[in-house]
């Protein structure tokens, strides 16, 4: 170990003292998940982003595994592990050590392959808004503790529901949502599926083979897995490109059924592309959104008003919202986040190597084996990168 790296080693250290001090003392029970992790709940419910990124394997009872690449999923499992009722409520704190595969162009000092969390879980709160704002100032306050003020943070809001709300209001069919929603994460793919749904489906059908368009449509349900199978082995394909035989048949059965229905309305396609170009003060949103809405004649007051009553709180916890911005595209990488998100940036830091973030994930409980959904909110410090953070403004 070279003298540079056991100084930075003792740095995190005591750092991660500071930072789990202000945890425990917010009434977060300290919990060392296991680092190793079924690969299953990871593998469905991350995102296809951190899912190529993940570090699996199988052990020699061929069980597929995982290196944790977060702390929140083992937490949710510990959770579940520890009580009868999963909406029971608990609060429980880390500082570990999480995993991720890096491109060799990825700048290394600020996106390590094995990196440091130190996070906090809230679940089954029974007031969600209450324990949205006691994690964002238990993360602020966190980080005031490592030495990082508070008036050099910088803060980015999202809201899930918020986009689901719209996307319900905007008339269209069930699974054209489900798509949108799915490729949220992805800007590009997001706004390119937005642009296919605009199209003619007629035109769509064209690039398919006919005869296989007809046996599908005439095909017993569950059956098109072994038509496009067949289809591939007579043209002397395995899939097409990477995906598998599932997602090409899950993909034409998708054209077929959207040539039964209308393009989306350009309207409709204007009024989505002008939510996720909003980019704000966290306080002029609302406004912004309440405005597409009434141009667009629906109805977003219920979602609008939970919105208000979030940074109502924020403000009551003693957060300034003034260097804090809202982004209509703004989801995190994480694709089990269901409502509020929120990263926390650092002067000197690149926007997407943020020092913290984190936000509400009701649906992750289920994912990990609760038989329902369960109210919960986190946040996780990248404590490597907040180091970093401090010691530049030392210079």
């Amino acid at each position: 170990m070279t003298a540079e790296t056991a100084r930075q080693f003792e740095a995190l250290e005591a750092q991660a003292t500071r930072i789990m001090g202000v945890f425990t003392r917010a009434g977060h029970e300290a919990v060392a998940p296991a680092i190793i992790q079924p690969a299953g709940v990871f593998l469905d419910g991350i995102g296809e982003a951190l899912r190529a990124r993940t570090y699996v394997f199988t052990d020699q009872e061929g069980r597929e595994l995982c290196l944790r690449p977060d702390l929140t999923v083992p937490t949710c499992r510990l959770h579940l592990e520890r009580v009868a009722d999963p909406a029971t409520p608990a609060k429980y704190c880390y500082n570990g050590a999480a995993f991720r595969y890096q491109p060799a162009d990825v700048n290394a000092a600020a996106h390590p392959r094995e990196f440091r969390q130190a996070g906090i879980e809230s679940i089954g709160c029974p007031d969600p808004i209450e324990a949205e704002a006691e994690t964002l100032a238990t993360m602020i306050a966190a980080l005031e503790a490592a030495s990082l003020a508070r008036q050099a943070l910088h803060l980015r809001f999202g809201d899930l529901a918020l986009m689901r709300a719209l996307l319900d209001a905007v008339d269209m069919p069930q699974r054209w949502r489900h798509r949108l929603q799915a490729q949220f994460w992805r800007p590009q793919a997001f706004r390119a599926e937005l642009k296919r749904l605009t199209q003619d489906p007629a035109g769509l059908m064209k690039a398919l083979p006919p005869r296989l368009v007809q046996e599908l449509r005439a095909a017993a349900p569950g059956t098109g897995d072994a038509i496009v199978s067949a289809h591939l082995d007579a043209q002397n394909k395995e899939t097409f490109g990477a995906r598998s035989v599932r997602e090409v048949t899950e993909s034409i059965l998708s054209v077929i059924e959207d040539s039964r229905s209308p393009p989306l309305a350009p309207s409709a396609k204007a009024l989505i592309e002008a939510y996720v170009a909003i980019n704000v003060p966290c306080q002029q949103a609302a406004p912004a959104v309440a405005a597409l809405a009434k141009s667009a004649n629906i109805d977003l007051a219920a979602p609008l008003a939970k919105f208000n009553a979030r940074l109502d709180r924020f403000t009551a916890h003693g957060l300034d919202l003034n260097a804090a911005t809202f982004s209509g595209e703004f989801g995190r990488s994480l694709e089990y986040y269901t409502g509020f998100v929120f990263e926390i940036g650092a002067p000197g830091q690149p926007l997407l190597s943020p020092v913290a973030g984190g936000g509400r994930y009701d649906g992750l409980m289920r994912l990990a084996g609760s038989p329902h959904d369960v109210p919960a909110v986190g946040a996780a410090i990248h404590t490597e990168r907040l180091l970093a953070a401090i010691e530049a403004r030392a210079k």
